[in-house]
């Protein structure tokens, strides 16, 4: 028999303000300590020096945590022109130093071969997995880190101010798995000149943006209260991004029951496309959509009472 997990059996998403030196794991474990939830989780990493959107995901939200991360996402941040780091950011060591200084004009056009399908080189400090082990960790052992290029979509990378020689801001909306340290890298080699992130600020996420955020100090301040329940957002806000169909109560049923149930579509669907069903107003399932039929992948069960 499973040990029953600790905590309330509580469902929904806080969006967090994540503070630089803070890692993702950490927020996830304040939130789920400050709101004594039974299961939590994030959608997607943000780097400890990195600040921003961080959206954390409870018990039934949980399950749409792949529709966020696959989702668009942006970000504003700064180059540090001049310098390159072994870990593509401010806090690792200089590897290579340049006078160069690019102009406006060379960096704007300079971005052009950023945008669209591109392929990238994560950092070899990153999480990315080699043999079983994560590339930062075969990085500070001193072992030599060679990672594949991988495919990521830029949406857009534009510069915004240039507030000295020395410094470049930009921002950036990409597809999963991008990594902006890694943009500054490769802009600075294009730009013949080296270049890191010198700060980094995710800005919205999917569905989710910073207006609808708190800070950990808010959370802490509001911690085992109905003020801070109150913020939460339903589950269904992961999967404002998806086609919304309407189940009927049979199709309710058997869709909570892992089989294929009818919809009304109150959207154009097309045959093979991935939707999410409600009744009396609350995510029944996510699937696939087959001539009336939704045939379920994820299925969400009625939150619990409050309280």
């Amino acid at each position: 028999m499973a040990r029953k997990r600790k905590g309330r059996d509580i469902s929904g998403w806080l969006i967090v303000d994540k503070p630089r030196g803070m890692t993702s794991t950490a927020v996830v474990g304040k939130v789920r300590w400050a709101l004594d939830a039974q299961k939590a989780g994030h959608a997607g990493t943000l780097d400890p020096e990195a600040t921003g959107l961080l959206a954390v995901a409870l018990g039934e939200a949980t399950k749409t945590v792949p529709y966020i991360t696959d989702a668009l996402k942006a970000y504003t941040f700064t180059v540090r022109l001049g310098q390159a780091t072994n870990t593509d950011d401010a806090e690792g060591e200089i590897t290579a130093q340049s006078a160069a200084r690019p102009d406006d004009a060379a960096i704007k056009e300079a971005l052009h071969g950023f945008v669209g399908q591109i392929e990238q080189v994560p950092p070899k400090y990153s999480a990315v997995k080699i043999d079983g082990q994560r590339a930062y960790k075969l990085a500070r052992d001193g072992e030599e880190v060679a990672l594949a290029a991988r495919p990521l979509w830029v949406e857009e990378l534009v510069m915004t101010d240039r507030p000295d020689a020395d410094h470049v801001a930009l921002e950036m909306t990409c597809g999963k798995g991008g990594y902006v340290r890694a943009i500054a890298r490769d802009l600075g080699e294009v730009l013949g000149c080296h270049g890191h992130v010198a700060a980094l600020r995710r800005i919205w996420s999917g569905p989710f943006d910073l207006d609808q955020a708190v800070t950990t100090d808010q959370i802490d301040a509001l911690a085992r209260s109905p003020d801070l329940d109150a913020r939460l957002l339903p589950v269904e806000a992961g999967l404002a991004d998806l086609p919304r169909l309407t189940a009927t109560e049979e199709g309710a049923v058997r869709l909570r029951n892992g089989n294929p149930g009818m919809v009304l579509p109150s959207v154009e669907i097309a045959y093979g496309d991935t939707a999410w069903a409600a009744h009396d107003g609350q995510a029944v399932a996510v699937g696939v959509y087959r001539c009336g039929e939704l045939h379920p992948v994820r299925v969400f069960h009625p939150p619990a009472p409050r309280g």
